[in-house]
């Protein structure tokens, strides 16, 4: 079974971490910049970045949007492609490589690339297929003031998180001192795979798309997310990544396994409540069940270009994008991610994101079949939350939904 990823992008960087139809200063004589993106900072940044490249015989549009998963293949599957740039991350790249909608960027590189560092390159069977622009986990956000009133250390296990949030409402501080992104959906998925990451057992048996998670690590894991949800607020089911840092930004929760994509416009000089800001603590992702990895899935954010748009359009989104990613970007918007561009220097942002890296954590698994069982686990797991079924009946369906998905796609026989 053919691992989609050969080489993936290296975190070793984040522990060092017009008048002649030219548009702006872009370089670009002509054609249609069209990209299709998953919607949070950084991704608007970049954006924004390719944007500057529009004149008089340049187009940039951008379409920034929470759905782009289930948009991407069949729009770049027409001919022409309905977008030339794909905004990609270790999970989404996987199904425009099924399909062959992305081409070898090689030849771009070697022309307008020269600002690229050798991690940036993901590559499958030698070829490049996509420029990875920044690095991102999910980590470990806490309340200093809440914690310290608390009496408790900060946690470094999940068990340590359960403790500190049990003693938290014990004191009266809180009633709800946890948020996680349990929200059915890829929300709910991630919090399962980045439990049983930390417990360093593999999703499926070596070598195959045989699921191997109906075990005593995934009835663990299970409960353990079980076991948060008695610290969370009454709704915490209708909670994504963006719900949850609302409500910790809104100081009802203190204690989140959040976006290091979005850690700068928590504690940054433009956070909505300066006063919780000062007293956020980004650490490391908690580990699990006595482990020594941290708890959380390591991801890159970069892009591709589609295969069936002209050459001409291919390379003006190529060239769009260099600018867009240039090293004048991370210099500039330092705080937005853990940049992989030449040049960057981590800032406080950033903490949390190396800590997790530092902290032996597992990149999510790059897999054609991957997306199958993200897809069962997101809609299988809210009923073992409700308390309509228990864990191993839920591993069952689990495994039931992704066998048959894995065997409709070709993958099981």
């Amino acid at each position: 079974m053919k691992h989609l990823l050969g080489a993936s992008v290296s975190l070793a960087v984040l522990t060092l971490l017009g008048g002649t139809a030219l548009a702006a200063d872009c370089g670009i004589a002509s054609g249609s910049v069209r990209i299709l993106s998953n919607d949070f900072d950084v991704l608007k940044v970049v954006a924004d970045g390719a944007k500057e490249c529009a004149g008089d015989k340049v187009t940039v549009t951008a379409n920034l949007t929470t759905q782009h998963k289930d948009l991407q293949v069949p729009a770049l599957t027409i001919n022409p492609a309905e977008y030339t740039v794909a905004m990609v991350a270790n999970n989404s790249i996987a199904p425009l490589l099924n399909g062959d909608l992305i081409r070898p960027l090689d030849d771009l590189i070697a022309k307008y690339g020269q600002d690229l560092q050798p991690n940036q390159l993901i590559k499958v069977d030698g070829k490049t297929v996509a420029i990875a622009f920044d690095a991102n986990s999910q980590h470990l956000f806490y309340r200093k003031d809440i914690l310290d009133k608390a009496g408790v250390q900060p946690p470094k296990s999940y068990e340590d998180v359960l403790a500190a949030a049990k003693t938290i409402k014990d004191k009266g501080i809180l009633d709800y001192p946890l948020a996680a992104a349990d929200k059915p959906g890829w929300d709910l998925g991630a919090e399962f795979v980045n439990l049983y990451l930390g417990t360093g057992a593999d999703f499926f048996e070596p070598g195959s798309a045989k699921l191997a998670i109906n075990n005593e690590n995934g009835l663990k894991t299970l409960q353990m997310m079980k076991d948060l949800t008695q610290y969370m607020p009454p709704d915490y089911l209708t909670y994504d990544a963006n719900e949850m840092k609302a409500t910790y930004l809104a100081g009802k929760v203190a204690m989140m396994d959040g976006w290091g994509s979005y850690a700068g416009s928590v504690i940054g000089p433009d956070s909505p409540s300066k006063d919780i800001a000062a007293e956020t603590v980004l650490a490391a992702a908690p580990t699990f069940n006595g482990g020594s990895i941290a708890a959380a899935s390591l991801w890159w954010d970069g892009f591709s270009i589609a295969k069936n748009i002209s050459d001409e359009d291919a390379t003006a989104s190529f060239q769009a994008m260099m600018h867009a990613i240039r090293p004048e970007v991370a210099t500039q918007h330092p705080d937005v991610a853990p940049w992989l561009i030449k040049g960057f220097k981590p800032g406080p942002a950033a903490v949390g994101v190396i800590a997790t890296a530092n902290g032996n954590a597992k990149p999510y698994p790059m897999l054609p079949y991957m997306g199958l069982l993200h897809t069962a686990l997101s809609n299988e797991i809210g009923d073992f939350l409700k308390g309509s079924k228990d864990a191993q009946k839920t591993l069952d369906d689990i495994g039931a939904a992704y066998a048959a998905a894995a065997k409709e796609g070709g993958f099981l026989n």
